[in-house]
């Protein structure tokens, strides 16, 4: 997949992930504001297909073409998580393919590394009445083996963004997505009762409308940001972050037939 150029003014980007769901509404977003985008992944809709996980591979793929940016937005999830080794093939790439990618992009040229992170990075655990900022530790150690693992990903993505040799590095620290394509799909589960929802003992996290997180993407392609980091979690339209409860249960025709507070997991756990 590669996209026209409508404006003078837009810039050529390789966007990793693009044939998943944010990747989706990057490339609306992104086309629509007059760049050109070059799809890079594994499935034949792709304008440049290789693997991230495959050094030499993506660098033979790159080889002769030129792009302004490169967007990091690739994952291993076709659905959402339930178990840690759902996270396993995601947690890879987020280190080693953000290595063999941050190498691709200097292969081409680019300028400017954008990378998708996601404000679980700050840890899972309950931070109480207190607003995080970018001023945060991210990347603490993780309470646990397995919750190291993951954080450890996001830690180190960030980490290669922020140190990519000639590159200007930019990480957007996303909340949870919403929204077409997103949550949009539980909801058939939830109003059939097929879907437990976690009690979340009102706790709440941020939430962020996937063509908003896209917009973010696009502005960040554009300006040049005050700092490095930013944590784009609330849509324009939000009075705040909500629980997981009630971000679910919304959906439900009548709250009294969901089945909240069930049983909990791990990827929704604040504590």
């Amino acid at each position: 997949m590669t996209t026209n150029q409508s404006q003078n003014s837009g810039r050529s980007i390789l966007l990793a992930g693009a044939s998943g769901v944010f990747g989706g509404h990057l490339t609306k977003a992104l086309t629509g504001a007059g760049h050109q985008v070059t799809g890079l992944g594994r499935g034949p809709g792709n304008g440049i297909r290789a693997d991230l996980m495959d050094r030499d591979g993506l660098l033979r793929a790159v080889e002769g073409h030129h792009f302004d940016t490169v967007v990091h937005a690739a994952t291993a999830l076709r659905k959402a998580p339930v178990r840690h080794r759902d996270m396993y093939a995601t947690n890879a790439l987020r280190i080693e393919g953000t290595a063999h990618l941050v190498e691709a992009a200097r292969a081409t040229g680019a300028r400017r590394f954008i990378t998708e992170s996601m404000v679980f990075g700050y840890g899972y655990g309950d931070f109480g009445t207190r607003s995080l900022t970018e001023d945060d530790p991210f990347g603490p150690r993780g309470a646990t083996p397995e919750l190291e693992k993951h954080i450890e990903g996001m830690r180190t993505k960030e980490q290669l963004t922020f140190e990519a040799p000639d590159m200007e590095g930019i990480a957007l620290r996303f909340g949870l997505f919403y929204g077409p394509g997103g949550t949009d799909a539980i909801l058939p589960m939830l109003r059939k009762r097929q879907l437990p929802a976690p009690d979340d003992h009102g706790r709440v996290l941020p939430w962020i409308e996937l063509t908003d997180a896209a917009r973010a993407v696009a502005a960040a392609v554009e300006r040049v940001p005050a700092r490095r980091t930013t944590s784009p979690t609330a849509h324009r339209w939000d009075s705040g972050p909500m629980s997981c409860v009630r971000h679910g249960s919304s959906g439900c025709r009548s709250r009294s037939r969901c089945r909240c507070g069930r049983s909990g997991r791990w990827g929704t756990r604040t504590r």
